[in-house]
């Protein structure tokens, strides 16, 4: 990822970075408004002054958590499909998918508020994850194991729905079963 001066940052500074999205993403999910930067920083392994250095507002934080887990989500789309056959890495990512809305879920509190700020972080993030859809699809029908009668509007609507359902932590067993019923469902040959 560029820094703000266009270049790419350093390794080191790259991991401080991601350390401080995944540990924003566990506090404000954990703590929702009442999260401190301060123990973000310290749960990421870094000093405040490396937090405010990448992120020099809560809401430049706020935003930049949830568009690294839309981004982690949409770049697994091609990944997975690099690594494993289609079937497989749709169903990969079918479960990558709740772990995305279950850290949204969690951040709520805070993104709510980030968007009453005027901020909208939400901005392309259905675009995106419709784009991954689309791909992981279309692997499928070319391979002869996904029907090529359901498109990724329909699919997602069912994840999001799966999401919305069983989207808790506590949830994840019945949100797994429920991922391999509509896999099922969306596949031409069954395992």
């Amino acid at each position: 990822m560029p820094s703000e001066t266009g270049r790419p940052l350093r390794a080191d500074a790259q991991r401080n970075r991601d350390k401080i999205l995944a540990a924003a993403v566990r506090v404000f999910a954990e703590d929702g408004l009442d999260a401190h930067l301060e123990r973000i920083a310290k749960e990421a392994g870094v000093g405040s002054g490396t937090l405010y250095r990448n992120f020099p507002t809560r809401d430049v934080l706020i935003e930049a958590a949830y568009r690294n887990e839309l981004s982690r989500l949409c770049d697994a789309a091609t990944e997975l499909l690099a690594a494993l056959p289609p079937r497989e890495a749709l169903r990969a990512w079918m479960g990558r998918f709740i772990d995305y809305a279950t850290a949204k879920f969690g951040m709520a509190d805070a993104l709510r508020a980030l968007v009453e700020s005027g901020v909208n972080p939400y901005a392309r993030s259905r675009e995106l994850m419709l784009e991954a859809l689309t791909s992981l699809l279309a692997a499928g029908v070319e391979a002869g194991t996904v029907r090529s009668d359901v498109g990724a509007d329909d699919m997602f609507a069912a994840l999001t729905g799966i999401a919305l359902a069983s989207g808790k932590p506590d949830q994840r067993a019945q949100a797994e079963r429920l991922l391999d019923l509509t896999l099922d469902g969306l596949c031409t040959v069954r395992n």
